[in-house]
């Protein structure tokens, strides 16, 4: 090959390696097996093998063949070819965890470039500046290369590429979304599928970043198609709405994303992408209660981050470990100064925010050390700015002055922060994710109230609480007047805790019972094995556990201190934590009982005032779906039982379209509940889950809803007032009641007690009544009455309508 033909051929596949990165590599290896390549093509041709690498996903070697393209440039004086070779070692070193040696990289290439090229250059620098959080000069270099790469499609795609995504780390959503589009549809003429699918890859950190999680959702779930065969790619594409997720506070689904990211990137050897989803997984894992492996990922990440010399970065690894670690032991004034010289250092990186909240924990820290002086230096200090925190610091400041009226108006105030800021949230798990921020002072608050030894005085802070979390952008506390004219002759309790302790107040015809119930824990724990037990009985799973003893125990630890109150009279439950989880029709004294358990008294008493409305008020529709021996069944029962029901397809678009406004919505169908992710949880239909988050858009939901699947009414609540799941999503969208299991039940056994509950339910029974005469006589033990079940509802039989405007008992 002469030289002319071997460098025309070099540069073919250098062109090449963009599109289709196989033919390139097959190309530049043909270039190189030339007994006599001269140093010019050579150098094309590895960098090309780099380029075709980079695009297959393996980052060490797109390495070495520019490193060898380098050399073999200098030593032959082409100090242009070099600086060609070097400009596309700016990316690589990026990805590859060395934002600054690439800026270093950059600098040196610069001089023996063309304009154009110049231009190409910023746009790789965008990226090693991104890598460092310099969004802000990101954007500025790729403003500058736009207009000069209008003759070239690729790196012109690459400049809209990389300003997006620094526009939307800017928070310029609009613009962002600006860039992208036209970086797919510039790609798209140019034949660059690979390049449209990385713009639309990065759409789900887009929606996700605005606060539209279905959104984001659905454009990953496009993404996980548009780059199959692209590994590192899709796993960066992971992490990127990882951390959008990490930002809206939701860790469990950040983890379940970073789970599948962190072995792709490892095998790509994409060090850079591969040490901030260490620090995303270890933030991820901490927030979702696994200090452990928190410690073990933040240290991972320190350490690889301070290898990248990502300086600004490690602080943030710091502060997870120390905060694993404090949930690992006990505090110590060791561990104080560690917190104080890591906020310093958050404070230096510019990570305010994260620094002011640990310099309250080393406040916390500092008082339950006995060191009172640090404690009031911190405190101090945090009462000088703004925001949750100042307000918290002020509490516990005025609350050690011996001033509980002014703490709780300081607790106060700043819930009402939390509140406005919450209220805006589409998105339940959104909601209660971002109350969390409040949640350090909202336990404060109840401190003080359980403090007060007034059981009326904790139910109005944990109901303040509660309306924060769920969403009602008002601390929405219902007057004990309010609440007996409501309950009539039933109870309500509302359950909380004040650390590992659980405490309850009972709000009855007489009087309002606090009542401390003992370690949250073992209740927790026998909530625990009482499901297992559960379980194993309805799925005839080996010998049955002793569902009866675990109830009885539970029955001794939650009811029996409230025996003088409750009698056989009604029961109103408002769970915490794992008690979400309890079928509380199973313990003992509940057998035939009616009780309904609601997320909060206010949803509660809001159920109470919910009306039929609309032509559809009355109607039924029912669906069942695959593979239950028994669902067929049980939807023609249905059916039979309510004159006019309609049977519908069980395709998730037709069941959509059908819920609004309906009386009553029957879904026979397997359910499966996501502890991490719970608005994953659904029902199978024919075309797929229907999951919770595809019922947000439901403008006017169904009145009743019963959910005949398995653990369909399983919800996590990650703060009381905001228990998620499928049933949850359901009341949070307005349902009045929805019927649900809480365990497998076995599909004949379902159709047994639902034959019942919808004969009495057709009869003008109330959910609540209907569902516990209908346990009591079938034995069929899981199902729970969730949200106002004590109104009936109108099902199209004659009688029933009637029973509609009638005022809650």
């Amino acid at each position: 090959m002469v030289p002319d033909e071997a460098v025309a051929a070099a540069e073919l596949a250098l062109e090449t390696s963009g599109s289709d990165p196989a033919r390139a590599g097959e190309l530049a290896r043909e270039v190189l097996r030339s007994m006599t390549v001269p140093d010019e093509a050579a150098t094309i041709a590895h960098r090309a093998l780099a380029l075709a690498a980079r695009e297959l996903g393996d980052l060490p070697l797109a390495e070495s063949h520019l490193s060898r393209a380098v050399g073999i440039a200098l030593a032959a004086g082409l100090r242009h070819r070099a600086a060609q070779a070097r400009l596309s070692l700016v990316h690589v070193n990026a990805e590859l965890g060395r934002p600054t040696q690439a800026l270093t990289v950059a600098a040196a290439a610069e001089p023996y470039l063309r304009p154009v090229e110049v231009a190409k250059l910023g746009v790789h620098r965008a990226v090693a500046l991104a890598r460092l959080g310099r969004y802000a000069e990101a954007a500025d270099q790729c403003d500058r290369a736009v207009g000069l790469l209008e003759e070239d499609p690729r790196f012109l795609s690459g400049a809209l590429l990389n300003r997006g995504l620094a526009r939307a780390f800017l928070g310029e959503f609009e613009a962002a979304e600006s860039d992208l589009a036209r970086c797919a549809e510039l790609a798209g003429r140019a034949g660059l599928d690979h390049v449209v699918a990385l713009a639309e890859g990065n759409l789900p950190f887009l929606a996700a970043r605005r606060g539209d999680l279905p959104a984001a959702f659905a454009a990953y779930r496009r993404a996980e198609d548009s780059l199959f065969g692209y590994p590192e790619r899709l796993a960066t594409t992971r992490c990127d709405l990882a951390e959008a997720l990490v930002a809206a506070h939701l860790p469990g689904e950040a983890r379940v994303l970073l789970d599948l990211a962190v072995p792709e990137l490892i095998a790509a050897g994409a060090q850079g992408a591969l040490a901030e989803a260490l620090l995303l997984l270890a933030r991820a894992e901490l927030r979702t209660g696994e200090p452990h492996r928190a410690l073990q990922t933040a240290e991972r990440a320190g350490a690889t981050l301070t290898a990248q010399e990502r300086a600004a970065l490690v602080p943030l690894t710091t502060e997870i470990a120390l905060r694993a670690r404090l949930a690992l032991g006990s505090p110590t004034r060791e561990l104080l100064t560690e917190l104080l010289a890591c906020a310093d250092n958050l404070d230096e990186a510019g990570h305010a925010e994260v620094a002011g909240e640990l310099r309250l924990t080393a406040a916390e820290v500092a008082l339950l050390v006995g060191d009172r002086a640090a404690a009031d230096g911190q405190l101090d200090r945090l009462t000088r700015g703004p925001g949750v925190v100042s307000r918290h610091a002020s509490a516990l400041k005025r609350e050690l002055a011996g001033d509980r009226r002014g703490a709780f108006a300081e607790v106060r105030a700043g819930l009402s922060e939390v509140a406005a800021r919450t209220a805006t949230a589409g998105d339940p798990r959104v909601r209660a994710h971002a109350a969390k921020a409040g949640e350090p002072l909202a336990e404060f608050g109840l401190t003080l109230a359980l403090r007060t030894g007034r059981g009326r005085t904790l139910l109005a802070w944990a109901e303040r609480w509660r309306a924060v979390a769920g969403g009602s952008g008002r601390s929405r506390v219902p007057g004990v007047a309010e609440l007996r004219a409501a309950l009539g002759d039933a109870v309500l309790v509302e359950f909380a805790r004040n650390g590992d302790e659980l405490v309850a107040v009972a709000v009855s015809p007489e009087r309002v019972s606090l009542r401390r119930l003992g370690s949250f824990s073992a209740v927790a724990e026998a909530v625990v094995r009482l499901r297992y037990g559960l379980r194993r009985a309805h799925l005839r799973d080996g010998r049955a556990a002793d569902v009866a003893g675990e109830a009885a125990l539970l029955e001794r630890l939650l009811l029996d201190p409230l025996s003088g109150v409750l009698g056989d009279r009604a029961l109103v439950v408002v769970p915490t934590g794992a008690l979400h989880t309890l079928p509380w029709p199973v313990l003992p004294s509940n057998s035939g009982r009616r009780v309904s358990v609601a997320s909060s008294a206010a949803s509660w008493l809001a159920g109470g005032r919910v009306r039929a409305a609309g032509a559809g008020a009355g109607r039924v529709v029912v669906a069942a779906g695959p593979g239950l021996l028994h669902a067929e069944a049980e939807a023609e029962m249905v059916a039979a039982r309510h004159p006019g029901a309609e049977r519908i397809p069980a395709l998730r678009p037709e069941v959509v379209t059908a819920l609004p406004g309906t009386g009553v919505a029957h879904l026979a169908a397997h359910g499966t509940f996501c502890s991490r992710s719970p608005l994953l949880s659904g029902i199978d239909l024919e075309d797929g889950r229907l999951m919770a988050y595809d019922l947000l858009r439901l403008r006017v939901p169904p009145r009743l809803v019963v959910l005949s699947a398995c653990d369909a009414g399983m919800a996590h609540a990650p703060a009381d007032g905001a228990p998620l799941g499928l049933a949850g999503a359901f009341l949070s969208l307005g349902t009045q009641c929805v019927v649900a299991s809480l365990v497998p039940v076995r599909d004949e056994e379902t159709l047994d007690l639902m034959t019942v509950f919808h004969e009495l339910l057709a009869a003008g029974h109330c959910p609540a009544q209907a569902l516990a005469t209908a346990n009591a006589k079938t034995g069929v033990a899981g199902f729970v009455c969730l949200g106002y079940g004590d109104q009936p509802v109108a099902t199209g039989r004659a009688g029933s309508a009637t029973q509609l405007d009638q005022e809650p008992t």
